[in-house]
């Protein structure tokens, strides 16, 4: 599939975020912003600039994928 950046992965994470804030005393991130933070930490620690979507778990990747739907309209 396509290569994704990191600020392309940042930046769906802030969108999930967005769209459902966190919760709770805890303040979980709703289930698409987690599935996605895992990756993004990843890269981070690995310096990675891009990954590919193909790498992404499949909750990562259906995150991934309804983000760049929604961005597209």
């Amino acid at each position: 599939m396509s290569e994704i950046t990191i600020n392309e992965l940042e930046a769906a994470i802030n969108f999930w975020r967005a769209r459902s804030p966190s919760s709770g005393d805890e303040l979980s991130l709703c289930k698409e912003a987690s599935a996605l933070s895992k990756p993004y930490a990843l890269m981070i620690v690995q310096r990675q600039a891009t990954l590919s979507s193909d790498g992404l778990e499949r909750g990562a990747r259906d995150a991934w994928e309804a983000y760049v739907r929604a961005l597209r309209g």
